[in-house]
């Protein structure tokens, strides 16, 4: 008996030692990871936070939790700014946003065809002169635009917001598309030519549905794109019951910067849950999409 006890205690000290090991060598790792995330997730806990604090309480003040929680702020800021109510400005980027998901899956995959798919003169030199526009900055082409568009009695309206999306301008999405549709065999063109498909068929019959992670991810980042866009609404749209909700955000500051400070975090708030939902429910095709592109 004396011998087992022998030949057991330096046994369980061994596991002892190991198991202490790896526990440190755990925490060593996932510290760290621990650290970083509440680091980038402290801004928007605090935010939330802020958003049930009273007034402009929480300005200033370090903890995530208000010492006392009210929904003063989530009901003034609903009602929002003068005679118009914040749902006005969720409806109007809802719809902006919806639109242009409509434009760029439209223009954008047409597009990506014709560079991926078909032969014409000059494709390849089109093709950079496409990517060279992603390379310019959004404020090289503003003047311009803004010219445009006032020329055409389109200011104040969302005609300067939405027709751009109709037109394939958006290089990105594009160059996104065409390197997923190189990716799909040219066998599955060849078959259908055989059985008769054109061009129009091919595209809505065969390259449309094996292309739905890129279409998600077109669609998602041209929602959040638009969705969070400033300075297109604020250079042609003017009257407040066209705004947009960064634009109806800003309604809440004054020339002090600290007024109705409580509503702007509840709305702030509320503006992040559309794209909370979109990324959740596309999640898996954002993925794929990014991943599957990002291969070629």
């Amino acid at each position: 008996m004396a011998n087992a006890e022998q030949i057991s205690e330096p046994g369980v000290a061994q596991r002892l030692l190991f198991s202490r090991s790896t526990v440190a060598k755990k925490l060593a790792f996932h510290g760290p990871i621990v650290v970083l995330i509440v680091a980038l997730l402290y801004p928007m806990l605090w935010l939330v936070g802020a958003s049930f604090a009273p007034g402009s309480s929480a300005v200033g003040s370090l903890p995530i939790l208000p010492e006392r929680a009210t929904l003063d702020n989530y009901r003034d800021g609903w009602a929002g700014v003068g005679n118009i109510g914040f749902s006005t400005y969720f409806v109007n980027s809802m719809a902006i946003s919806l639109i242009s998901i409509v434009g760029n899956l439209f223009s954008c995959t047409m597009a990506a065809y014709a560079f991926a798919r078909m032969e014409f003169p000059m494709k390849r030199t089109l093709f950079a002169l496409l990517l060279l526009t992603i390379l310019l900055p959004n404020q090289v082409t503003v003047i311009p635009q803004y010219i445009i568009f006032n020329a055409l009695g389109m200011v104040n309206t969302y005609g300067p917001l939405l027709i751009p999306k109709f037109t394939a301008v958006d290089a990105f999405y594009t160059f996104l598309l065409v390197q997923f549709i190189r990716g799909i065999p040219q066998s599955l063109d060849e078959a259908a030519r055989i059985d008769g498909c054109g061009h129009a068929r091919i595209f809505f019959w065969i390259i449309l549905p094996l292309c739905l992670p890129a279409l998600a991810t077109t669609a998602v980042f041209t929602f959040i794109y638009s969705w969070n866009d400033f300075l297109g609404p604020l250079l042609y749209l003017n009257s407040p019951d066209l705004y947009t909700v960064p634009l109806g955000l800003s309604q809440f500051m004054d020339a002090t910067g600290r007024s109705m400070i409580g509503s702007l975090f509840a709305m702030s708030v509320l503006s992040l849950v559309p794209l909370v939902v979109i990324f959740a429910v596309a999640q898996r095709l954002l993925t794929t999409g990014i991943a599957t592109t990002g291969a070629k």
